[in-house]
């Protein structure tokens, strides 16, 4: 076979994805199970199957070698789940419900192409889900929908009894696009080769177009070229000899596609003198690599609960255990959703509420590259690609331990077909020898006593893999009252081809100061590009209900009087309570020692401290762009580590509700700066303002890639709790009970040949 004949062969293959693509955006095709799930086996002839299956499985899959868990059955008949509770997310018959009731709307018989970007559950008004007990009648069920018809975004309200579409503010006036969907992100996958020029320019690199993969990559927002369209680009990558592609990028090379026409506007190919990185010692995968039982580091370990685990799931999404009780849900969105959290008072045997809801609201991730090919690599992962659609099945024993329970998700693709994306959540008991709390007298008082409690936890977790990067987010339950948000960062890192393959061969300018690299350079030709990563929380505290004031307890320093006493200074603390949203602006400092109380100044200990929680920062990154910097301005969120906003049902994305090509118009920074009252306080004797508030909180990473990072990232993590201060009336696991000898089983251990 000729080249040329060779070239419309592969054109003709790879055209033949694209279409079964692209049809998956419209609602032309039948759910492809009796039931109405869509269900993505290998085997499944869905379009949205058909594209995803081109992406993720264009490697061989690999067989499940011996020591792999073996896959969780599916036992949950997710067609027979009901709603139990006002929060609980949209079942499988309700997405279908959601999908016959569209079918025939106006909006969607015209012919005008159209997709849902967003079918989720409408929560209720917050009040009634505060009020609402077990046994009473569910508030109606109605489903968020935002759907992309020709050129314009809808947001829409389907009521899921009656069948009536609301329509807000539609179509949508501001700035920006929804998240993609999953069949456009596939769709982008196989775009550049129906191109002649991109297949011409791979081919005249010597590059066999089946040894080529090409991944979307969101554009932000630069004006220009994304002002009028909604594009994307799209960049590839030498899949021969390795699975990790990203460590083979064809350097240079970035395509602009038309998301909406699927069409290349341009292509930019600036690294044609750049060689593309060998693919050796790039492999991670288990089978393949030599190790042997006298080469491995640690012997298996396993946490063995004898009495089964202590914590139980009530309807499918409310979790119950020690003193702890919250409601849980995965979204296509934030990946997991923690609702209606109380702990229960061991002295008061009351059940109070700690907080209404949290997530995490977006993650911003900008490269440190301002050269053509990279300065567009800034992206907002949650808002974008949707944190929660790129969420990943966990795999037992190695992402959650023996002991977990799983969560699936249940999501709608792009025309409304459920889809169930199983284990993407897990929840269990963790003890890592920590310890609860502790004494031990010393032997000179002549008193006896050693007493310790083990600290025992409950952790909820979802990962996902948004492109190469792996995100881990736990929540982490300590009887104590303390609750612990955890962000983990794995998966492979983002790199740069080059010429250079050592350090020495780098050039240096007349005052030997060396060339930028805007990286490091990890092995030969691959630099790993700088970056930060922000993750932003929402945080509805709502400390013994939603009437809360925000108050920063600054540490200063306090000069001594003359001969008031041998010290000439020491700390006190000064409270402030923030009166505006400007005064809940905070940027962390070491120089500037505080806490962050959320307190309920009409509820007070015995006493009288007014119960609280404390947002406690664990180490953080401070975003250094410029302020007018575009992506910064896309990314103001990240201005500050902590805001403060009045509840608002409309405000709960910092990157704004579109996200996608947004021009910094909507976000968080810009609510804030109204500078609304937040203080809950007493107008007068009989009259109380009350204030519902929300606290923001981001947590950051700077990342100068080394060479442990390759070929595949070691985990790095970091935290911040919500601790309780002044909520109990003393420690509330003082009648903990330690571990007894006769409680715990004896397991023999298998003797180790040296």
């Amino acid at each position: 076979m000729d080249q040329k004949s060779f070239l419309r062969l592969i054109f003709l293959i790879v055209t033949a994805g694209f279409i079964l693509s692209f049809t998956s955006t419209y609602f032309s095709h039948a759910p492809s199970s009796t039931t109405g799930i869509l269900d993505c086996t290998d085997s499944s002839s869905s379009p949205l199957c058909a594209s995803r299956n081109f992406l993720f499985n264009k490697q061989q899959p690999r067989p499940i070698p011996k020591h792999d868990p073996k896959p969780k059955t599916k036992n949950h008949d997710h067609f027979s789940d009901t709603p139990n509770h006002p929060l609980d997310p949209l079942t499988v018959v309700e997405i279908n419900k959601v999908r016959s009731i569209l079918n025939t709307h106006a909006l969607f018989t015209s012919g005008t192409p159209h997709a849902l970007h967003t079918v989720v559950l409408e929560e209720p008004d917050k009040n009634l889900v505060r009020h609402w007990e077990k046994g009473n009648p569910l508030p109606p069920r109605k489903a968020s929908v935002i759907a992309r018809v020709g050129p314009d975004t809808h947001v829409l309200t389907v009521d899921i009894s009656t069948g009536r579409v609301d329509s807000e503010n539609s179509p949508v006036s501001v700035s920006g696009y929804p998240m993609m969907t999953i069949e456009e992100m596939n769709a982008m996958t196989v775009v550049p080769f129906a191109n002649a020029d991109f297949n011409r320019t791979i081919i005249s690199r010597g590059i066999n177009l089946t040894d080529v993969i090409c991944f979307p990559i969101s554009s932000g927002w630069f004006g220009n070229k994304e002002e009028n369209a909604r594009v994307i680009k799209s960049q590839c990558f030498l899949t021969q000899g390795t699975p990790n592609f990203y460590m083979r990028p064809i350097e240079g090379l970035t395509i602009l596609v038309d998301l909406d026409t699927k069409q290349v506007i341009e292509i930019s190919d600036t690294g044609r003198a750049i060689p593309i990185p060998g693919s050796t010692n790039t492999d991670y995968r288990f089978e393949k690599l030599v190790t042997t039982d006298k080469t491995r580091l640690l012997n298996p370990i396993s946490i063995e609960q004898p009495r089964g685990p202590s914590f139980v799931i009530e309807d499918n999404h409310l979790v119950k255990w020690a003193n702890w009780e919250f409601h849980l849900k995965p979204d296509p969105r934030a990946g997991v959703v923690i609702s209606r959290v109380r702990v229960h008072d061991p002295d008061t045997q009351e059940t109070r509420e700690v907080m209404y809801k949290g997530f995490v609201s977006e993650l911003f991730v900008p490269y440190m590259d301002p050269s053509d090919a990279w300065y567009f690599k800034t992206y907002m992962d949650a808002g974008e690609y949707g944190f929660g659609l790129q969420a990943m099945p966990l795999v037992p024993l190695n992402d959650c331990p023996r002991n977990a329970a799983y969560m699936d998700g249940v999501f709608a693709a792009a025309d409304g077909t459920p889809f169930v994306r199983e284990n993407m959540v897990c929840i269990f008991e963790s003890y890592a020898g920590d310890i609860g709390w502790r004494h031990s007298e010393s032997p000179i008082t002549g008193i006896p006593i050693r007493e310790v409690r083990p600290k025992v936890t409950l952790v909820v977790r979802m990962a996902a893999s948004v492109g190469n990067y792996d995100y881990i987010i736990d929540y982490e339950f300590q009887t104590d009252g303390l609750i612990k948000a955890k962000v983990g960062l794995s998966g492979i890192l983002m790199v740069k081809g080059t010429t250079y393959q050592n350090k020495n061969q780098v050039e240096k300018d007349r005052e030997g100061n060396e060339e930028e690299l805007h990286g490091t350079l990890l092995s030969e030709n691959v630099i790993g590009v700088i970056h930060d990563h922000y993750v932003t929380f929402y945080l509805d505290l709502d400390v013994d209900g939603p009437d809360n004031s925000f108050v920063k307890v600054n540490l200063k320093r306090q000069e001594t009087e003359p001969g008031e006493s041998p010290r000439k200074s020491y700390l006190k603390a000064v409270r402030n309570i923030a009166k505006t949203e400007k005064d809940g602006q905070i940027k962390l400092s070491l120089y500037d020692p505080s806490e962050f109380h959320v307190i309920n100044s009409g509820k007070t200990t015995r006493v009288g401290n007014p119960t609280g929680y404390k947002v406690v920062p664990r180490t953080t990154a401070a975003s250094l762009l410029d302020h007018d910097d575009p992506p910064q301005k896309r990314g103001a969120f990240t201005n500050n580590q902590i805001w403060v906003t009045p509840y608002n049902k409309s405000e709960q994305w910092a990157g704004g509700l579109f996200t996608y090509q947004s021009h910094g118009d909507d976000t968080l920074a810009v609510w804030s700066e109204r500078d609304r009252d937040i203080e809950n306080k007493d107008i007068v004797v009989w009259y109380i303002e009350n204030k519902d508030i929300v606290v923001w909180y981001t947590l950051g990473f700077h990342h100068i890639p080394c060479q442990e990072d390759f070929p595949i990232m070691p985990t790095v993590s970091s935290s911040f709790d919500l601790k309780p201060v002044n909520f109990f009336e003393r420690n509330p696991i003082l009648r903990a009970a330690p571990n007894f000898e006769h409680d715990l089983p004896v397991c023999g251990v298998q003797s180790v040949s040296a």
